[in-house]
């Protein structure tokens, strides 16, 4: 039933090893997405303005958080999972806030980038740049609900929780042995 991977020497049932696998994919679009926003941030104005420059910090926090949730879904550590969820909320609060500035207000906000581009040309790059932010938006909170369930598996199955997760796992246990205690064997468990 079961899907075994030796991972810190767990089994992994096959819901958390898709789920696990989808949670690395999504962060990497992210981190693929953010640095795409980067260098078209970059192809309006070499040397980024204030504006340009908090932009382009933004996609790096964006970054910072997909890195953490690789680790923290490779070391399975609590700590990683924090840094993860609050670099997560935080961006993806940022990056929505960013795709409707530019959508509403593109010309006021290509103004504040200073760009050296064409304004027609700005515009599109610009747009181009808050289409990615809207992916990013969205994909944030998919990663978000799907950091959820992995820490939901790792408790159920005792990864990481301490002596709560080792609890579920016992009473799991002595419920199967008392199930099988009424099987008609040959031989009692």
């Amino acid at each position: 039933m079961g899907l075994s991977i030796h991972n810190q020497s767990s089994s992994v049932t096959e819901s958390h090893y898709h789920t696990h696998k989808v949670f690395l994919f999504c962060n990497y679009i992210l981190l693929g997405a953010a640095s795409s926003c980067i260098f078209l941030t970059l192809s309006l104005r070499l040397l980024p303005s204030v504006c340009g420059f908090f932009l382009i910090l933004l996609h790096i926090l964006t970054i910072t958080g997909a890195v953490s949730g690789c680790a923290a879904a490779s070391t399975g550590t609590s700590r990683w999972y924090a840094a993860h969820m609050v670099t997560t909320v935080l961006t993806a609060i940022f990056q929505g806030s960013v795709s409707v500035l530019i959508f509403t207000r593109t010309s006021d906000f290509l103004g504040d980038l200073k760009s050296y581009v064409r304004e027609e040309d700005g515009a599109v790059i610009l747009k181009l740049a808050g289409g990615l932010s809207i992916l990013i938006f969205c994909l944030e909170w998919v990663v978000m609900i799907l950091a959820f369930f992995l820490k939901y598996y790792a408790y159920v199955e005792g990864d990481g929780c301490g002596s709560s997760g080792s609890a579920m796992k016992k009473s799991a246990k002595v419920q199967q042995e008392e199930d099988l205690k009424d099987w008609p064997w040959p031989f009692q468990v």
